[in-house]
């Protein structure tokens, strides 16, 4: 595992909003230990539904359900909006909204990551992770984790998911690199 990181060194002041691509059923647990590693913060994540019900002990490790079929949508945002007024936790979202393919080059963000930006505190960091799996010339892959933050003023869905696409372009611009070294 490589984690590297252009994050300011403040960020153990602020709540984290952690912004990522979704490639399986592992991330959740892959943030939890750069979160021990990096932030030590108090762990949460939205998760669908019909998934937190498959897995119920994900209840006890910060996983909330997200319904993007009821009205109760507005209570789970408002509950991620919520949790980032506290310094001490980190609320992971992919807003993508599934697990979608490594190799997807195009992310597609669900609107509920603006609203959640509009009506969280102000003195929030979102920090965007994008994970990479290769396997180069190894018998094993390796998971390689970039992190770096995200500023804006004025939130908005289109704009976060396209400076997450820059990111994520650069962070496979750097793999393709790592490849021919």
């Amino acid at each position: 595992m490589h984690i590297n990181t252009l994050l300011p060194t403040d960020t153990m002041d602020k709540p984290i909003l952690l912004i990522g691509n979704h490639i399986s059923w592992w991330d959740g647990f892959i943030v939890q230990y750069i979160n021990q590693k990096l932030w030590k913060k108090k762990f949460h994540f939205m998760m669908l539904e019909e998934q937190l019900k498959k897995h119920q002990f994900l209840n006890l490790t910060g996983g909330f359900s997200i319904n993007k079929k009821s009205k109760e949508i507005i209570a789970s945002l408002t509950y991620a909006q919520e949790l980032l007024h506290t310094k001490n936790n980190l609320v992971l979202m992919f807003p993508q909204g599934k697990i979608t393919s490594m190799h997807q080059q195009t992310m597609v963000f669900e609107k509920g990551i603006e609203r959640i930006l509009q009506h969280a505190s102000d003195t929030i960091e979102v920090v965007f992770m994008v994970n990479i799996i290769d396997y180069f010339s190894d018998e094993k892959p390796t998971l390689y984790i970039y992190l770096t933050n995200y500023q804006t003023d004025k939130p908005n869905h289109k704009d976060i998911e396209k400076a997450f696409q820059d990111f994520y372009n650069s962070c496979l611009g750097t793999q393709q690199k790592r490849a021919t070294e």
